[in-house]
Order: structure tokens, then C-alpha cells, then sequence
């Protein structure tokens, strides 16, 4: 009778590291992603968004063909960049998320949350001395919010695979109270979407993990076009 063969355990992750993560996490960090919808305001306005259902189709599909494939994509190579102190290799990370921005909106939030970070990592004196020398260091003109939230990670001893995840889901948090707000939906509504944006985080994460510099992209149209929009909305709640 042949052996059966057991997947491979991973290594127990430290109670630390994973507290790090979920610290990277939280939309309480103050880096202003409760500010941006990210389009989905001006999705709102057009009609394309108009319940529950319409909102989780429309962030799932943003995670899968707008997160994975762009900025959790940079972070999951800019955080073993970090590690490894190549600052040339960072630059060029950042630069890709500054000229591939699609619009105003979406280039200005990259910017503000890398800011952001790196003032909350300033601010946080020596506890977060390790993400604030190195982020200045790299002289990153701007550092862009994959770029530093992957330096953040890295500084902390984060796992990659644990980073991204935490990204993400911060990530679906963000945009679920956008939804909630925007749509609007109740707060069931808005568990139930979060739930359904959690289960697809996993297969977002292995993506973006798995994406070259040569398959890595940013090109979401129909996002970029309600962004454009959203920049002239005759009334809006948030900034994108």
C-alpha cells in the first residue's frame, strides 16, 4: 500500500507577527483610506452600483482585476526589496505605481497614504524608528502607499504571504463602509460583503504573488473612467 502524503506544515507563526500584521491591517491606522471610494461613488452615481448584490460584484471584480494585479503585486515584491536593501530595485516599484496611476484621483491617494504612513511611523517615535529611516532613505519622491505599507511589513518582520493578506483585507474593509455609506447599505449588508470579499482574498493574494514584473498591470477602464468622472461629481462624499 503506497504512503499517503501529507501537505507540508507550515512554520507556527509568532503571536508578535501576526499581531504586526493585524496592527498593518486596521483601518484605524491613520493613513485617510476611510476617505477614498476608490470609484465606486461615482459607480453610485451612474447606477452601476445600486444594492448588495451590484456592490459585491463590483469589489470583487476590483480585487481581482485591480488590487492583484497592481498594488498587492508591487507589495508582494517590494517587501523582500526591503529585506533585502535594495533601494534601486524599491525606486523602481515606486516609480511603476506613480506613472501607471489612471487618474488625478488615483494617483493622489497612492501619494497622501504614502505620506500618511510615513508621518504615522515618524509619529510613532521608537517604535517606529525602523519604518521611518528606511522609508527615508530610499528618498522616494513620493513614496506610494504599496511601497511604504511593504516597507511598514518588512520593518516589522511581517510575514509576505500574512502582509498581503492583511492588505487586502484592510483593503475590503475600507471599501465595504465606503458601500455601506455610498450605496448605502445596513451594516448586515455590509458583513455579508465583507465576508464574500474575504473568501476571495486568499485566491487574490496567490495571484499577486505570482505575478512578474512583465504580467503585473494596471488597466481597469471602466474603473478609471467613473474616477475620472468622480473628479467633476456635482456631490460626493469622498475623495476618489
Amino acid at each position: 500500500m503506497a504512503e499517503s502524503m501529507a501537505p507540508p506544515r507550515q512554520a507556527a507563526r509568532s503571536p508578535a507577527a501576526l499581531l504586526q500584521v493585524l496592527w498593518l491591517a486596521s483601518p484605524a491606522l491613520p493613513v485617510g483610506g476611510f476617505s477614498y471610494s476608490e470609484g465606486l461613488e461615482a459607480a453610485v452615481d451612474a447606477g452601476l452600483v445600486v444594492d448588495e448584490a451590484s456592490a459585491a460584484r463590483w469589489l470583487t471584480d476590483q480585487l481581482h482585476l485591480a488590487l492583484a494585479r497592481s498594488d498587492l503585486a508591487v507589495a508582494a515584491q517590494a517587501i523582500p526589496a526591503w529585506q533585502a536593501h535594495d533601494l534601486d530595485r524599491i525606486r523602481q516599484l515606486n516609480d511603476w505605481v506613480l506613472q501607471t496611476r489612471e487618474t488625478q484621483e488615483f494617483r493622489l491617494q497612492t501619494e497622501q497614504m504614502g505620506r500618511s504612513l510615513l508621518e504615522w511611523a515618524r509619529q510613532l517615535g521608537d517604535l517606529g524608528a525602523g519604518v521611518f529611516q528606511r522609508l527615508n532613505a530610499a528618498a522616494l519622491q513620493p513614496p506610494t502607499y504599496p511601497v511604504a505599507m511593504a516597507c511598514a511589513a518588512a520593518s516589522l518582520d511581517a510575514d509576505v504571504h500574512d502582509s498581503l493578506l492583511g492588505f487586502a483585507f484592510g483593503w475590503a474593509e475600507n471599501m465595504v463602509q465606503a458601500a455601506i455609506k455610498s450605496v448605502p447599505l445596513g451594516q448586515s449588508a455590509g458583513q455579508r460583503t465583507l465576508a464574500r470579499l474575504g473568501a476571495e482574498i486568499p485566491a487574490a493574494v496567490d495571484q499577486a504573488m505570482a505575478l512578474t514584473d512583465d504580467q503585473r498591470q494596471a488597466f481597469t477602464p471602466l474603473l478609471a473612467i467613473h474616477s475620472a468622472r468622480h473628479e467633476t461629481q456635482y456631490s460626493r462624499l469622498f475623495r476618489s
